[in-house]
């Protein structure tokens, strides 16, 4: 009988994101394809230390029980057969119930999240990611962090930026302008109308339907605790954030807990409610947070587009 992935919750996690590969990927670099293949062969038994993503991956695989295998984390990875079988051994050290991979040699993998029915992909690699987001697939590359994980910590914590990550960069355009009072001017007069959907509105949508369950299980084990927690870091502030709460009502999802900073770094509220994971499209927004929590740039939009023009 198949196996029913579409009734899935799938999360796609490159190797980069999942272990530290710094030493592996220095090989590569310093000596090409042959003496990496090599090293990873000597080296396949050496079992590699977790990289950024592993929390939030060893948070949601806990979900799962004997009964109810409703997230599936599914392997995307450049490397073949052969020089993958150190991270699936890794994988197996760490009692990670992760079974389903795509080897691709080279390629970058992003094209096979749908027929996994990924809603998110999740690498270390920032070409790999752009190159995802530019074809309309809902990506993010994970940042270096000095984070350390609490083992005793059971919540699942996610932290989301608004424009450019849930909804679309159609408001920010006008911020990016430089005329804040004109963006208050827009947002106030459109409050009433949703914005359109943003790069990681499935995987929001999906991991807030996650949440539901949570909430279901509780109310026939009222001894279960619910453990994920969703939280909005916008740089919005009043009157711009009621069209927040506005696209948050279309799509029939509550947030445990939103801050509107307008201008205040993110920083400040994040450390409070300390993040398994924080998605933003605005690279200066992510340096400010990554190092303390793992984090991941979503490279979508207008400000995007800037900076790499400012590159050429």
């Amino acid at each position: 009988m198949p196996y029913d992935i579409d009734s899935k919750f799938v999360i796609a996690v490159a190797s980069s994101a999942l272990f530290d590969l710094k030493e592996s990927d220095l090989v590569f670099r310093e000596n090409g394809e042959d003496v990496y293949r090599n090293y990873q062969r000597e080296h396949e038994n050496v079992i590699l230390a977790p990289g950024v993503a592993y929390p939030l991956i060893k948070r949601l695989l806990s979900i799962n029980t004997s009964n109810d295998q409703i997230v599936e984390v599914v392997l995307l990875s450049r490397n073949d057969p052969d020089t993958g079988l150190r991270v699936f051994k890794s994988i197996e050290n760490y009692g990670l119930t992760i079974s389903r991979a795509a080897f691709v040699t080279g390629n970058n993998p992003f094209k096979y999240m749908a027929a996994f029915n990924a809603c998110l992909f999740l690498s270390g690699n920032p070409d790999d990611v752009k190159d995802a987001v530019e074809h309309g697939y809902p990506a993010g590359c994970i940042y270096p962090s000095d984070y350390v994980d609490n083992d005793d910590d059971n919540e699942i914590r996610l932290a989301f930026d608004f424009d450019g990550i849930i909804a679309d960069d159609s408001a920010e355009s006008i911020f990016q302008g430089g005329a804040l009072d004109k963006f208050h001017s827009h947002e106030k007069e459109l409050a009433s109308q949703p914005l359109p959907g943003g790069p990681l509105l499935r995987f929001f949508t999906e991991i807030s339907k996650l949440q539901q369950r949570e909430a279901q299980r509780n109310q026939i084990d009222p001894v279960y605790k619910p453990r994920i927690r969703l939280a909005i870091a916008t740089a919005r502030n009043a009157p711009a954030h009621e069209r927040v709460i506005t696209t948050l009502r279309k799509l029939d999802i509550r947030v445990d807990e939103a801050f509107f900073l307008g201008g205040i770094e993110k920083i400040r509220v994040l450390s409070v409610f300390m993040p398994h994971i924080f998605f933003d499209d605005q690279v200066d927004h992510i340096e400010g947070v990554a190092r303390k929590f793992p984090s991941v740039h979503v490279p979508f939009g207008v400000v995007n587009n800037r900076r790499n023009k400012e590159k050429i």
